[in-house]
């Protein structure tokens, strides 16, 4: 395609026209069908099969647009690939390894990050060319948090339910056996856990762990309130969309996910404070009045007591305290560059080497050290290179783009602090990722295109 046909398409779509181009269709299947890819069984390896779609449209284009802040990401994706290097050492104090034992986890790391970086670039060339309009990706993310409600109330009310998916029925049994195989190809609605003293289903359906589906609610709460709220919409969706905020509160309390609450409350402090400093008193009141609803809510009924539970009992804090002065320890000591190429089992927990898994405690000892959230993760894995390219993009984008205060600007903005925070203590690949990579291509999209023939400035 020449560049002033994509000028052309621009203009187009700026107009109100629709611009006759099915080039986005897969990317529109992967995200309204995905309640059905997880009932199949392939999850999250359908994304592969829309990059492969993605990596054909780009290789068929003379020159491909790269949105601003894009150099940084590159960075970081190096840094994943030169540290494969790293894989045959052993850290003092892992279960040890080989380069090739430890090449699979690599593997699966590299290929969804470049996977995902081709869906974003190819998203962003389709956003600013008018081929697929803004409007219909932040439906599509909306659509997104539907699933996670209604996969969420499943594992609250139906915590028990799973069962053999196609993909894993035609998986041979010693592979579909391995638990985190498990995670990609078994349907189930909830991770069941008894910290609280007995069994307690936490909502994972259909993102595959609790600490992913808390995630993914938090990314696309924000989208689902621009698309009913700041978007035409029939007075009768912006209702139930509003219905729907409120019922999510449900599966929200009962995951006891912390981290999601932090993450909830932060995202409100940022969106207020960009609101006043957009001088629009009347949305950040709005907001406000939202937020204060839902805490009388939670603290008015019985969730109430669900929450206080959880907070009486922190039984991950010792754990994630310890891998991630462990991981630090580790990288600065013995490979502060490039880190170790990917994550290593310790030998023992944090009370002692001989503590291990057992019938009666099997998430007993063996921490995972890089497994407590994307930090540490890009820390270890990938040393200070890594976790300061990581670090570099999320915070050039927040910079790039501070100016930006239309609905699309604050909400994607909202999605990449949010990145920040949670690197903290959630892991961003596969489902989280992708989502807020997405949400980076809205943000660098929402201005008018600059001339496609050259490139975006890269940092």
């Amino acid at each position: 395609m020449t560049f002033t046909g994509a000028a052309r398409t621009a203009r187009t779509a700026r107009l109100g026209e629709s611009p006759s181009s099915t080039e986005g269709r897969s990317l529109t299947w992967l995200l309204a069908a995905y309640p059905l890819w997880w009932a199949l069984g392939m999850g999250v390896l359908i994304i592969p099969l829309v990059a492969a779609a993605g990596t054909v449209h780009l290789l068929r284009r003379r020159s491909v647009a790269v949105p601003p802040a894009f150099g940084w990401w590159l960075l970081f994706l190096l840094a994943v690939v030169l540290s494969v290097a790293n894989l045959g050492v052993d850290p003092p104090g892992t279960v040890p390894g080989s380069w090739v034992s430890n090449l699979p986890g690599a593997l699966f790391r590299i290929g969804f990050y470049c996977c995902i970086t081709v869906i974003a670039l190819w998203v962003y060339n389709l956003l600013v060319e008018g081929r697929y309009p803004r409007e219909r990706l932040v439906r599509l993310l909306a659509w997104l948090f539907v699933v996670t409600v209604a996969g969420g109330l499943l594992g609250v009310f139906a915590g028990g339910f799973e069962y053999t998916s196609p993909v894993e029925a035609l998986l041979p049994e010693s592979v579909a056996a391995d638990g985190f195989v498990q995670s990609l190809v078994h349907p189930s609605a909830a991770q069941t856990m008894d910290f609280l003293g007995y069994e307690t289903p936490r909502p994972a359906a259909p993102w595959g762990y609790t600490n992913t589906w808390g995630n993914n609610f938090a990314i696309t709460v924000v989208w689902l309130v621009v698309a009913a709220f700041c978007l035409p919409i029939a007075t009768r969706w912006r209702i139930a969309a509003t219905v729907l905020l409120v019922v999510s509160l449900i599966p929200a309390v009962h995951s006891m996910n912390r981290g999601l609450w932090v993450g909830l409350a932060a995202i409100a402090v940022f969106a207020a404070a960009r609101l006043l400093i957009a001088g629009r008193p009347a949305s950040m009141g709005a907001l406000a009045g939202g937020g204060a609803a839902a805490l009388l809510l939670v603290v008015l009924t019985p969730l109430g007591s669900v929450v206080q539970a959880r907070l009486d009992h922190g039984h991950s804090d010792g754990g994630r305290a310890f891998s991630s002065e462990t991981a630090t320890e580790l990288v600065l000591h013995h490979s502060p560059v490039l880190g170790f190429g990917s994550t290593r089992k310790t030998l023992g927990s944090g009370s002692s080497i001989a503590v291990g898994p057992t019938a009666q405690c099997p998430r007993c000892g063996a921490r995972t050290l890089g497994g407590n959230g994307q930090l540490w993760q890009a820390l270890f894995a990938h040393g200070l290179v890594g976790v300061g390219a990581y670090l570099g993009f999320g915070l050039a984008v927040l910079w790039r783009f501070r100016s930006d205060h239309s609905a699309i600007g604050i909400a994607a903005s909202a999605v990449i602090g949010l990145s920040l925070l949670s690197m903290f203590y959630y892991n961003a690949l596969v489902t989280p990722l992708l989502l807020t990579l997405l949400s980076y291509a809205l943000l660098a999209a929402n201005r008018p295109p600059v001339p496609l023939g050259t490139t975006t400035e890269n940092s």
